[in-house]
């Protein structure tokens, strides 16, 4: 027993009716108004932190502790006198803790927080005072196994292509691309703008996977 086939005027029918419906939102979308955007005034300082005081720690390597000690007065100089920012060094915890209050945006805290933390990867005051002075600066940071997975003498050696003699490849580097380059054990601190640090980073590498010093001198 066949099964009954649909009238091809009812299916033209449904066709008809469907068209019909979707015209009709569409029309109705089109017509639908949108509220206005809103215009928010800008929250102050004392609106964004809930009016608490704001607390931030960084700690300090080992390897920074003295360096510390004989920049102190500087470092305190600038956030405290110049930012108006409470500023201790926590010699129990090994720690430099800085304390605002709600006349203080947030952006500020942060500011200063990347200052210290900048100095102790091991960049002098003199560099790291620039990244409060110009926004474009920044600082990236990466290992020797990140790029080569090297041990024992291998990586002694990379080491050595890193700085060159007396330095020299290190402050050919820096002066080329004019950023600030820190070598700490297996970690690479770079700091400067993101074309100049990219330029910096490459020739790195570059001398990490084997290529001569003399290259970059």
């Amino acid at each position: 027993m066949s099964t009954p086939r649909p009238n091809d005027h009812t299916m033209q029918s449904d066709e008809d009716a469907t068209s019909m419906e979707l015209e009709k939102v569409l029309s109705e979308s089109n017509h639908v108004s949108f509220a206005s955007k809103p215009n928010f005034a800008p929250l102050k300082a004392h609106e964004i932190s809930d009016g608490q005081v704001q607390f931030r720690k960084v700690s300090i390597p080992p390897h920074r502790y003295t360096p510390l000690k004989k920049a102190w007065m500087e470092i305190y100089t600038l956030i405290y006198e110049q930012m108006k920012i409470d500023i201790r060094m926590n010699l129990k915890a090994r720690k430099v803790e800085l304390k605002t209050d709600q006349t203080h945006p947030t952006s500020v805290t942060s500011k200063m927080c990347c200052f210290v933390h900048t100095f102790m990867l091991g960049f002098d005051v003199i560099d790291v005072v620039a990244v409060l002075l110009m926004d474009e600066l920044y600082v990236e940071s990466f290992e020797i196994k990140d790029v080569k997975t090297l041990r024992g003498e291998h990586l002694s050696r990379a080491i050595g292509r890193l700085f060159g003699k007396g330095g020299k490849t290190k402050f050919a580097i820096k002066n080329s691309t004019k950023t600030r380059i820190v070598i700490a054990d297996t970690k690479i601190h770079i700091l400067g703008s993101f074309a100049n640090v990219k330029i910096a980073r490459d020739s790195l590498c570059s001398l990490i996977m084997g290529s001569p010093a003399g290259k970059f001198i």
